[in-house]
């Protein structure tokens, strides 16, 4: 399953997504992510994970065409922002981000947050962009059970995945079980807890006990759980860093230890709780 950069989850419409990409929030638009996005992939990281909020659609666009590699190859999302939920421009912002991009088509879209009296309403229409096949496979971010459990009411399709904050400090145990029950693949963001895991006395530990840092130590924990990850990073060595994690394995007392770092902490937004 983990050999390599390329190691994909087959999602539960049968689209193929990698296991391990590149994140892209608060990269600047232009040289800086058409370089970090040129960079993962001469390093073979095969996903880019942006969103229209970000304000770099462009500039990964201009990266992914001009890589060399062949747009099939390459797995990108975006996300839907959620003024234009409250809008009610969903196609129409679904149309520019696929215009930003330049790419064709998005291999992934999402619901960027579950805004209140609105997401259903948008992923009816994420159905119809599905449908179209400009979308080939459509999810959620930030979505708790009772969002789910109030999506699912109504949805003719079951998200494809739900990328949430998931870390050690936050690992969600019962979403997680969630997901997992009806198939809706799990996806990290911030999962290096703005930098934290650098701290952390027992990552730091076990890094030095398998010869890494505390960031690939991080990551490997969390491909072994079977989430995917896509770490951001406007370095090239970081980049190029961040991928190692596929030459060793943590065994399952590590495993067990890393589990039991949870606190329910938070580095980011509520999604039970959030105004903008």
């Amino acid at each position: 399953m983990l050999t390599d950069l390329r190691s994909s989850k087959t999602l539960n419409n049968g689209i193929k997504m990698p296991w391990f990409g590149l994140g892209v929030f608060k990269v600047k638009d232009g040289s800086q992510v058409e370089k970090a996005s040129k960079w993962a992939i001469e390093a073979s990281y095969r996903s880019i994970d942006t969103a229209a909020v970000y304000g770099n659609e462009k500039g990964v666009g201009s990266g992914v065409r001009d890589s060399g590699i062949s747009r099939e190859e390459i797995f990108v999302t975006t996300k839907l922002w959620n003024g234009d939920q409250r809008s009610g421009r969903v196609e129409e912002a679904f149309q520019d981000s696929l215009d930003r991009l330049g790419l064709g088509y998005v291999d992934l879209y999402l619901i960027h947050w579950p805004v209140e009296g609105h997401y259903k309403a948008s992923w009816r229409i994420l159905e119809t962009i599905y449908e179209t096949g400009r979308a080939k496979a459509i999810g959620v971010s930030n979505f708790m059970i009772h969002h789910l459990q109030d999506l699912l009411q109504n949805a003719n399709i079951v998200p494809a995945v739900n990328q949430i904050e998931f870390h050690p400090y936050l690992q969600q145990p019962d979403l997680v079980a969630y997901c997992q029950e009806h198939n809706i693949q799990l996806e990290a963001w911030s999962p290096l807890m703005k930098g934290q895991v650098l701290k952390v006395p027992e990552l730091k530990q076990l890094a030095k006990q398998y010869g890494k840092n505390p960031i690939q130590i991080t990551l490997r924990w969390l491909l072994q759980r079977e989430i995917i990850v896509i770490p951001k990073s406007t370095k090239k060595k970081r980049i190029q860093d961040n991928a190692k994690v596929f030459d060793f394995e943590l065994t399952a007392a590590d495993m067990a230890l890393i589990d039991g770092l949870d606190r329910a902490k938070r580095v980011g937004p509520d999604p039970d709780n959030f105004s903008f």
